[in-house]
């Protein structure tokens, strides 16, 4: 093989020879080696990319929901995923905007009202999920923690009547026992404890799959850590941790909902109900990846 001087290289690769001394010494240069105080170069070495040069790589869907998030983007996935969550997880807890109301809300900031009554907390919490959406699309790639959980809660009930309430813990785990379907929940001095222990565990696993988001999800709401507001909340964490974990994510459409309420209540006798469910949602927001040509494998 033939070997060069760093002068000979450093205009073969069009840099300084300083540069090229440089590259030899961190050791970025295979092949390269030091004969007394002079460097020798194979001929067909490559230049070394730069330190802050990044490759050339595909966007991952966390990367596309920031991106048009961040250049508030019309009409993306982002967009969609916005209103359609935003919609179904609060419609399931009673809200009675539609989805048409709900997407002019988050399309131009203002209510548009004909001949019809709208509940005001109503209003305030779909703002606020979208909120919610952005801090879960925000913090995609960091794990679980408690103050991200109680930050969403914090947002999505802020300015509503519940927050007018002194019993009611804004952000806070909840000070009054609460209960869910008919069926206890965790009690108030309890929660914190559970909580901790939840995501201790959690968080103490390597390659987290979907049946241990869902796993994780089944405990949180069993939990019922906030006196309202657990189920939403609870959804907000299934889609970040399946983009976390580069699962496709989901969102239950109200059509799904009885077979979800009745997912989370059979968990421990046959988990396929609610994962069943689940893949069936995840189905139809693939076919929304699908519509905009962003690849699974990338997810």
């Amino acid at each position: 093989m033939r070997y060069l001087l760093a002068a000979e290289i450093a205009k073969k690769w069009d840099v300084s020879e300083r540069s090229v001394r440089n590259y030899c010494a961190q050791g970025r240069v295979d092949g390269a080696f030091l004969t007394g105080k002079t460097w020798k170069i194979p001929e067909t070495a490559e230049k070394p990319s730069r330190a802050n040069e990044r490759k050339e790589q595909r966007m991952t869907l966390v990367d596309i929901l920031q991106d048009e998030k961040s250049n508030k983007y019309p009409g993306g996935i982002y967009h969609k995923t916005q209103i359609d969550l935003t919609y179904n997880s609060n419609h399931m807890e009673g809200s009675r905007l539609t989805h048409d109301q709900t997407r002019y809300i988050f399309e131009t900031n203002t209510v548009g009202v004909e001949n019809e009554v709208l509940n005001v907390d109503d209003v305030i919490e779909t703002v606020n999920h979208f909120r919610c959406i952005d801090l879960i699309i925000d913090h995609a790639r960091a794990k679980l923690t408690e103050k991200l959980i109680k930050e969403l809660h914090m947002v999505l009930k802020s300015g509503t009547s519940d927050a007018r309430k002194d019993w009611f813990a804004v952000g806070d785990y909840k000070k009054v026992p609460n209960e869910v379907g008919g069926m206890c929940t965790t009690l108030p001095e309890e929660v914190s404890g559970k909580m901790k222990a939840l995501l201790a565990d959690y968080n103490s696993r390597g390659e987290i799959t979907l049946e241990e988001i869902l796993e994780f999800h089944v405990a949180f709401e069993r939990i019922h850590p906030f006196q309202d507001g657990n189920g939403r909340v609870g959804r907000l964490i299934l889609f970040k941790e399946c983009l976390r974990n580069h699962i496709v994510p989901f969102i239950i459409e109200d059509n799904l909902k009885l077979f979800y309420y009745r997912g989370l209540r059979e968990w421990n006798h046959e988990k396929g109900y609610l994962t069943d469910t689940c893949l069936t949602a995840q189905d139809r927001y693939k076919a929304y990846l699908d519509y905009f040509r962003i690849p699974y494998a990338d997810v």
